[in-house]
């Protein structure tokens, strides 16, 4: 009677056993599950944050630089955005955030894109004869980077100050896919390190801000860029 006592007891405790290691088990296996989904909040990084700035930056928000880094004006931008569309504001791009921007985007983007390209094709082509400045930022004089930065600026893009730096910021393109408003970079030392700027305007020319003409358009075809061509980013 000992023995079958034992017998059943040991049972009991295996099953509880099993159970426990059930349960356990499945916390394991499916809490990961829950928080599977895309969550971008303050000190995010990456090419979804990326992403996630054209998008805001479409709907007409300001987000800072294009850069990746889910920082205060992006996290500014997502609580106005959040706000705006009575959502939760928490500053935190969750499905419910994102299912609203993908909704806003379909109905409101393709315009408010259209209409920033153009925008800044205008801006850079009113600032024609600008002289050329090192280190200038405005209608005064500028130089390569200061002028994109400026032109940008006028459409609510904020970009980084060095060519270097814009270099990193959008997504990039291939010579052949090239569309007006991208940013188009250039090695003029002939190092390979980007040291100019351009914004492509089209049918192979670009306008920028040099130190012969200041801000004047340039053929892209001629074997002075194209030797000097490093490639291109996409900022809208």
């Amino acid at each position: 009677m000992q023995q079958n006592y034992s017998s059943k007891k040991w049972s009991q405790t295996l099953k509880l056993l099993a159970a426990s290691t059930f349960i356990f088990t499945s916390l394991v296996t499916f809490t990961p599950t829950v928080q599977a989904a895309t969550l971008m909040r303050f000190g995010s990084t990456g090419n979804n944050v990326v992403t996630l700035q054209k998008e805001l930056v479409n709907l007409g928000y300001t987000v800072g630089p294009i850069d990746g880094i889910f920082g205060s004006k992006t996290f500014s931008a997502v609580e106005n955005f959040q706000q705006n569309d009575h959502l939760q504001v928490d500053g935190i791009v969750g499905p419910l955030t994102q299912s609203a921007l993908d909704k806003d985007l379909t109905t409101q983007a393709p315009a408010t894109n259209s209409s920033q390209i153009e925008g800044i094709i205008a801006k850079a082509k009113s600032l024609l004869g600008t002289p050329y400045l090192w280190g200038g930022t405005t209608p005064g004089g500028f130089d390569c980077s200061g002028f994109t930065q400026y032109v940008f600026a006028s459409q609510g893009i904020n970009l980084p100050r060095t060519s270097q730096d814009q270099a990193k910021v959008g997504t990039s393109v291939s010579y052949g896919d090239l569309k007006p408003g991208d940013l188009v970079f250039f090695s003029t030392a002939g190092n390979g390190t980007i040291d100019h700027v351009g914004i492509y305007l089209g049918n192979s020319q670009f306008i920028s801000a040099t130190t012969h003409k200041g801000v004047a358009i340039y053929p892209l075809t001629s074997s002075y860029w194209l030797n000097a061509y490093k490639g291109a980013q996409r900022v809208l």
